[in-house]
């Protein structure tokens, strides 16, 4: 008798689809995910400057137990456990907490940058024209300009008076608080501007800031002064701050969007924001870290930079020595004899998430999109393997093997994540601070939020990603 022969069934061949993430999800989570993106949103809405996002971001993690790593005696070694910050310039904040095994073995990290374009007075800024007083401009960051025009506007920053005395400005968003605003010409004149190229119509040097339009009260008129409107603004600062003129050349001062972060959408399936590249991310990472549970093995840390949008340069960017220095600090706190060679394999030896947003599919623009290797709005989380223009140019380029180990994490965390890059093929490109902790020969992928409108004034994130960056981060501090 012939053997009976077996009906196996062919198992059938996976594909790969990206969807979106919503039925994913638990109502446990889902009430977890509302949750969060209410206190993601009130952080956006506060933290206007990279200063903002530094000292909300330091807040959270002083009141998870995090000490000034700077305070503590240099003799003193720290303990696993131990949860320490640095902090530069007020700008960009470093988190770590300390695991058991050596420096050496190297740290598990998740940066992240808080600046975001945005227009800075110039060092001179108050000017008149006629009867208006304007703030005189300098963007930051690339910036299409025609959108900055007719928006209200917000004025933040710090001053520092003659006597060294700091004093810090917000107007604009309170509910009793004027705003500010660049005018634009009314289509009844504006007959020959259309068939002129953008670059032309919007100059950077035309995007001063109407502060005022009344001249100095009679009482208080300088008759040698022929600029009556500009006066009443410096006695206002005057009264107001107790600032003069000459004080602005030492100052910063940003003009960012008036009001508030929102929910947008029907189904509330979206927030729209200033700022949200990328602090829709530097939110993520510092709640990770703070939330991450128990003791790790390897050392974790958490950065919030400044200057990624111009480059990352000066001393609060993260082509500065500053993350250099700070695991230096770790060596020396951790180790009973401090040595050069411990600070470069801590740093070779560590891996490196750089949170940064990467641009979702628009089906409005699909001309210049890559529909099936961009991101999609709510389908998770985005790895982006490489960013940089045309030939790969100035990235990092993550290598497989460690993508595998991420992609690990993620899927046993039940973090929802993605593939995407930024636009089509010689059309799009971006750099962000990945390369620069790459050079130390670690490793790195870019993991971020996916927005529309990225670079307005007002971005869009689904409010899934927001959540799942937050997933993701906090799975790679636990996963090690």
């Amino acid at each position: 008798m012939a053997p009976k022969k077996e009906n196996k069934k062919k198992e059938s061949v996976k594909v790969w689809k990206r969807e979106q993430g919503w039925d994913k999800l638990s109502k446990k989570e889902l009430a977890e995910l509302d949750a969060y993106c209410r206190e993601y949103v009130d952080f956006i809405t506060f933290a206007k400057t990279e200063r903002l996002a530094h000292d909300r971001g330091l807040e959270m993690a002083i009141a998870a137990g995090f000490q000034n790593l700077d305070e503590i005696p240099e003799g003193k070694l720290l303990k696993p456990g131990t949860k320490v910050y640095r902090s530069c310039h007020g700008k960009t904040l470093f988190l770590a907490q300390i695991g058991k095994q050596p420096l050496e073995k190297g740290l598990i990290m998740v940066g992240a940058h808080i600046d975001s374009p945005r227009l800075d007075a110039k060092p001179n800024p108050i000017c008149q024209d006629d009867s208006i007083a304007y703030i005189d401009t300098h963007y930051y960051g690339g910036i299409k300009k025609y959108q900055w025009y007719t928006l209200p506007l917000a004025i933040y920053g710090v001053v520092f008076k003659r006597n060294g005395e700091r004093v810090d400005i917000a107007i604009g968003d309170k509910p009793d608080d004027p705003v500010f605003n660049i005018s634009d010409l009314l289509p009844h004149l504006d007959h020959d501007r259309p068939n002129q190229p953008l670059s032309k119509v919007f100059n950077g040097e035309a995007l001063n800031v109407i502060i005022a339009s009344r001249p100095v009260d009679k009482e208080d008129d300088c008759k040698e002064v022929s600029e009556k409107t500009k006066l009443r603004v410096l006695k206002y600062l005057e009264k107001k701050y107790g600032i003069e003129e000459e004080d602005f050349a030492s100052a910063e001062i940003e003009i960012v969007p008036a009001g508030s972060a929102r929910f947008m959408g029907l189904d509330r399936s979206m927030v729209l924001g200033y700022g949200q590249d990328d602090r829709v991310c530097a939110f993520g990472t510092v709640k990770g870290i703070v939330d991450a549970q128990g003791i790790p093995n390897r050392t974790r840390a958490a950065v919030i930079c400044d200057k990624e949008e111009i480059g990352s340069y000066g001393s609060t960017g993260m082509d500065s020595t500053f993350i250099e220095n700070s695991v230096a600090e770790l060596v020396a706190r951790t180790c009973k004899s401090y040595s050069e060679i411990a600070v470069r394999r801590a740093l070779e030896n560590s891996m490196m998430l750089s949170s940064d947003v990467n641009s979702l599919h628009d089906p409005l623009f699909a001309d210049v999109s890559s529909p099936h290797n961009m991101a999609k709005i709510n389908c998770g989380i985005v790895l982006t393997k490489y960013t940089g223009a045309r030939g790969k140019g100035g990235s990092s380029d993550a290598n497989a093997e460690f993508m595998s180990q991420v992609r690990t994490i993620f899927n046993n965390a039940g973090v929802v994540w993605q593939v995407g890059e930024l636009g089509k093929v010689d059309v799009g490109g971006g750099g962000t601070i990945a390369h620069l902790l790459a050079r130390y020969g670690m490793d790195v992928v870019d993991c971020g939020v996916g927005l529309l409108s990225m670079h307005a004034p007002h971005e869009i994130a689904g409010t899934l990603d927001i959540y799942m960056a937050y997933r993701a981060y906090k799975a790679f501090y636990e996963a090690d």
